[in-house]
């Protein structure tokens, strides 16, 4: 069985409701809760999981709905664990180890006992804990994983409303049963050791359950008192004492409030598609083109005169701000993303909508002076005019600033809207694209910005191999778009339908196993690839 990881008890108590993300050595704590290191990672892990999934299923050009339907952002729970451990692993020690003082944890530091009773102010909040951490340990390590099953009864008491949505959806790796007794049957046909969640341990059950772990085939934790296993009094902050005994300085365990719990165990629902599933036929379909805005017009053609523009900011690949041609340095993670947030949202940004992006799960009034002060030095950086702030909003002055990411959504607009040189129009989006928005970079709230971003040259490339009536120069333009996304099933599909029109069988084939090993690597499922593609032209 995956260890529930518990971190070893130590430092000041950390409140669930503290209101904020903090990463303190040992654990990260969210609004609503408290986590290890590990779990956290878990978490983290499992919201990239998510953005691998999204990126595999997207479409490119199908028509088949919104172009970007599914580009919601994660939860603010999600936000705020991985900004905790972004802060950490891009701090001034480039090893991203704990600050001083405070032990990098080797692993998990202890486990649950084989039954454990959980009782006082934190039970609930931990069996919320030992709930999300095992079911993300198992999502990750699916070899290693524990089989959790849980008595209708103890999932409401956890989740309470959000229960019965559980209930009709499903969580991957979670069985739900009537009672304990169901619940051991279920657990007695199974290969695995399995963990056990009950609300209570009595009368016929308890001795089963006695029975059961004699035999090593479960782990039991009881959301009450109970005759069997052992008794842990835990507090709010997830601190440990075995009842009966009075030394402090037992195992710290992760504790969640409902909110806090849903928001990751959403993560897990939304990593998962149907076993099996077929791609829908690819006919590319080109979406409407808008009229051109008379507006938009006059005003490209009165930039002519205009002076070039002396701050150009590059967001497309690795970040590069210069100034007057010179490179300057952005030292912070806060200038880096205030930079990156204003070049992804041309219309501006509040300071409110800032500082949640940029601190999420953090009180906005305990980072607005930290905002005014990273937006002040951004100005004098790159000067007053090129970034202003009107109507309580910040912007960048596209007459001062030259932004490469404003320069491809232009070309891609173009190109949706081109009436002739169809081909040299989806060419210049190609052309612009030079990287991944901000790469390298693990903000929270980067990944639905980037994602669209991607989105727009694999578009491009879709529409250009459609375009070209020369097959080889068509498979081109497909291994080039597979380069941009090696994860697209959609991309990966018409590209081996080119090689097997080509007659390259084995070329295919090759390219349909490289592309399961990258799933399966990514913790992915599989998507068959040998559908038909029909002709688009």
């Amino acid at each position: 069985m995956a260890p529930v990881t518990a971190s070893a008890a130590g430092g000041s108590p950390i409140s669930p409701d503290i209101g904020e993300a903090v990463d303190v050595g040992e654990g990260v704590t969210v609004p609503g809760g408290w986590l290890p290191r590990e779990t956290a990672e878990e978490v983290a892990a499992a919201s990239v999981l998510v953005w691998l999934r999204r990126r595999r299923d997207y479409a490119p050009l199908t028509g088949s709905g919104p172009p970007h339907h599914d580009l919601a952002p994660l939860s603010t729970t999600v936000a705020a664990v991985r900004a905790a451990l972004d802060a950490t692993t891009h701090s001034d020690d480039p090893a991203g180890h704990s600050p001083p003082g405070e032990a990098t944890p080797a692993g998990p530091l202890t486990v649950l006992p084989t039954a454990v009773a959980l009782t006082g102010p934190g039970a609930l909040h931990a069996g919320r804990g030992v709930l999300v951490t095992t079911l993300l340990t198992a999502l990750r390590q699916p070899a290693d994983g524990t089989p959790t099953v849980i008595t209708r009864t103890a999932l409401t008491m956890l989740l309470g409303p959000a229960a019965a949505v559980a209930l009709q959806q499903g969580l991957p790796g979670l069985q739900v049963t009537a009672s304990l007794d169901d619940a051991l049957t279920l657990a007695h046909g199974t290969a695995h050791k399995t963990l056990l969640i009950s609300d209570s341990a009595a009368g016929p059950a308890a001795s089963r359950l006695a029975a059961a772990l004699d035999t090593g085939t479960v782990t039991a934790v009881i959301l009450d008192t109970s005759p069997v296993g052992a008794a842990w009094h835990v507090d709010v902050h997830g601190h440990t004492t075995e009842v009966g005994r009075s030394q402090e300085g037992g195992a710290r365990l992760c504790v969640l409030d409902q909110v806090a719990a849903t928001d990751l165990l959403a993560v897990l629902t939304l990593t998962q598609s149907p076993p099996g599933r077929q791609l829908p036929d690819i006919t590319v379909v080109p979406r409407p083109r808008p009229p051109a805005d008379p507006l938009t017009v006059r005003a490209t053609t009165a930039e002519v005169a205009k002076p070039p523009p002396s701050v150009h900011l590059r967001v497309l690949g690795k970040p590069a701000l210069l100034v007057d041609g010179r490179p300057v340095a952005v030292r912070r993670s806060a200038a880096w993303q205030g930079l990156i947030l204003l070049a992804v949202h041309p219309e501006g940004l509040g300071a409110r909508q800032l500082t949640d992006a940029i601190w999420p799960g953090v009180p906005a009034h305990t980072v607005t002076g930290r905002l005014y002060t990273t937006l002040s030095d951004l100005r004098r950086t790159i000067g007053a005019a090129a970034a202003h702030h009107r109507d309580d909003r910040y912007r960048l002055d596209p007459d001062h600033v030259d932004v490469d990411l404003w320069r491809l959504r232009a070309a891609a607009q173009h190109a949706a809207t081109a009436l002739t040189d169809h081909t040299g129009a989806w060419q210049k989006v190609i052309d612009t694209y030079t990287g991944d928005l901000a790469t390298g970079h693990t903000w929270a709230w980067i990944d639905p910005p980037r994602e669209a971003t991607r989105r727009l040259v694999i578009d491009a490339y879709a529409a250009a191999a459609d375009a070209q009536s020369d097959p080889p120069r068509a498979l081109e333009l497909l291994e080039a778009a597979l380069r941009v996304d090696p994860y697209n099933a959609h991309l990966h599909r018409r590209a081996a339908d080119a090689l097997t029109a080509a007659g390259d069988h084995s070329g295919a084939a090759q390219l349909r196993h490289r592309y399961t090993h990258r799933l399966a690597d990514a913790g992915l499922a599989p998507i068959p690839l040998d559908q038909t593609t029909p002709s688009a032209r």
